[in-house]
Formats: C-alpha cells, sequence, structure tokens
C-alpha cells in the first residue's frame, strides 16, 4: 500500500481519491475548499493543511485542478507541492491543462530530482464514481510502471502515450471528439423533434448502428430527459477546447469545428450556463431552431 497525496477534491478528485482509500491505501487531501477537505477526510483520508504539506507527508503526489494556472499554483507557487517533495518522489498531474503548461512543471520538478507524469482522463463523474476513467499519461516508461497499479484503481483504460505532455495531446484530441459527437447529437434530436418524431424512438433505431457510440448512448438519454445535472461542466470543456486550439495554432494546425463548438460553448457560459453537463450544448441549437427536444406526447400535454 502506498502513501498518498491527493491535492484538488472536486467532482472527479472526489470520486478518485475516494477509490484509493477503498484499495486500501493512505490518502493525505488537501483543497482550498474546506467543506471538499472535509468530505474526503470523512471517507478515512488525512487532512493536508497545504499543497507543500501534502507533498512533505507523501511519496506520491496526485493533482486533479480545473486547469493550468491551478496547476501551477499548487505546484510551483507559495507552499506548492514542489516545496515540500522530497527527491525520488512521484508528482501525477490528472488534470487537463495545456501541454505546454504540463513540460513547464515537468522541467520544474525534474530540477529538483521529483519524476513527474501527466495523466488526464476522461469519462466524467460516473466513471471516476466507478473507478472506469480512461487514463491517458505522458512521461517516462519507468515512472509510468511505478504508478501504474495505482492508476489502475482509478482506471479501466490506462495507456501511456509518450513523453510529458503527450498525455494531455491525447486528452485534447479526446475532448474534441466528446465536444463534436456531443454537438452533432443535439443537432440530430433537434432535427428529429422539428419533424414531429420521438426523439426517443429515434435515439433507439440509430444507436445500433455506425452513429452509435458512448457519446451518444451517454447523452442522448440525458438531453430527453431534460436531465443537464453535471458529469463534466461546460465551462470545462470550454478551458479544454480553448487549450486545444491554443495548442493547433502553435502548431499551424486548422481545427474548423473545434473552433465552432467552443464558440457555442463560450456563448453558453454566457448565458449562465456555464456549471451545466456539457450535453446542454443542446440548448443552444434548440433556441436556434424553436423547439425543445421531447416526444411529441409531452410537448402536446404543454
Amino acid at each position: 500500500m502506498s502513501n498518498i497525496g491527493f491535492i484538488g477534491l472536486g467532482i472527479m478528485g472526489n470520486a478518485m481519491a475516494r477509490n484509493l482509500l477503498k484499495a486500501g491505501h493512505t490518502v493525505v487531501a488537501y483543497d482550498i475548499v474546506p467543506a471538499l477537505l472535509d468530505r474526503v477526510v470523512g471517507y478515512g483520508a488525512a487532512r493536508g493543511e497545504s499543497c507543500r504539506d501534502v507533498a512533505a507527508r507523501t511519496e506520491i503526489v496526485i493533482t486533479m485542478l480545473p486547469d493550468g494556472p491551478e496547476v501551477e499554483q499548487a505546484v510551483l507557487g507559495p507552499a506548492g507541492a514542489l516545496e515540500g517533495a522530497v527527491e525520488g518522489s512521484i508528482l501525477l498531474d490528472m488534470s487537463s491543462i495545456s501541454p505546454i503548461v504540463a513540460q513547464k512543471v515537468g522541467a520544474a520538478c525534474a530540477a529538483k530530482g521529483v519524476a513527474f507524469l501527466d495523466a488526464p482522463v476522461s469519462g466524467g463523474e460516473p466513471k471516476a464514481v466507478d473507478a472506469t476513467l480512461a487514463i491517458m499519461v505522458g512521461g517516462e516508461e519507468a515512472v509510468f510502471q511505478k504508478v501504474l497499479p495505482i492508476l489502475k484503481i482509478m482506471g479501466s483504460s490506462v495507456t501511456l502515450t509518450g513523453a510529458v505532455g503527450a498525455g494531455n495531446v491525447t486528452k485534447l484530441a479526446n475532448q474534441i471528439i466528446v465536444a463534436c459527437n456531443i454537438a452533432a447529437v443535439g443537432e440530430a434530436l433537434v432535427l428529429a423533434t422539428k419533424a414531429g418524431l420521438d426523439p426517443e424512438v429515434v435515439f433507439n433505431a440509430i444507436k445500433g448502428g455506425l452513429a452509435g457510440s458512448t457519446v451518444l448512448n451517454a447523452k442522448a438519454p440525458m438531453v430527453i430527459a431534460r436531465n443537464f445535472k453535471p458529469g463534466f461542466r461546460i465551462r470545462l470543456h470550454q478551458k479544454d477546447l480553448r487549450n486545444a486550439l491554443l495548442a493547433a495554432e502553435s502548431m499551424k494546425v486548422a481545427l474548423p469545428l473545434t473552433s465552432s463548438v467552443q464558440q457555442i460553448l463560450m456563448a453558453l457560459i454566457t448565458e449562465g450556463k456555464g456549471d451545466l453537463d456539457h450535453s446542454a450544448i443542446v440548448t443552444f441549437i434548440e433556441a436556434m431552431a424553436g423547439i425543445e427536444v421531447k416526444s411529441p406526447q409531452k410537448a402536446a400535454a404543454n
């Protein structure tokens, strides 16, 4: 059993830390939001006083934070994890951030003799709870092998994709596919509803064909049920697409579909919908069509 630090206890970090505790590991946890820290301490984690304190008390530190600036602050800032980490320890950043930031943090860790991996995840809250996340890792093979048993506690698919930063490039590719897929699902269901069809019937008719996908199976029922409780928030997906576009610009790669969906997400954030699930992309399409996705019977009842 390992002594693991865990920094960042939001929707994803909460579930991931809990799975590590269930597996019998010792977890020293910290979050700047006291209520989030209290919740994980209630599961049996030890209370960390700061990022530095967590790193000083553990051999492996996991960070799960919203974006690059938060990772830089938690690791490189005053009272950050790197201040407390000792030579030979491992810092594992599971946040979804810019590959450029991941490489910057990795270089700072290397200068102190601390191993670093970037290992963003995909699957949202349901897969974090079930410990079936897809985990995409960037870093050295030897370090990856050391933490692989720990990663397998949190995910069902764990892949080393390349050097530091490669994990986040892979995650950005994942997020492009997911975002564009959700937008396509929204457009399809809006079209079906506008034509007078029952969107649930349409969903059941197409899910077994070539259009079938994990995204369709997960998000179409949420749209039809009008359930936009966040598994993955719009504002976080917008952040990921922004990072994808910035990375693409640096490499002179055009991403026209990504750009369009990123603008939809930004418009929804402006409308105050940033904390809804990303399946709420459909509401942007519904507003343009003047119709809400629902069965004809429910529409008639209203």
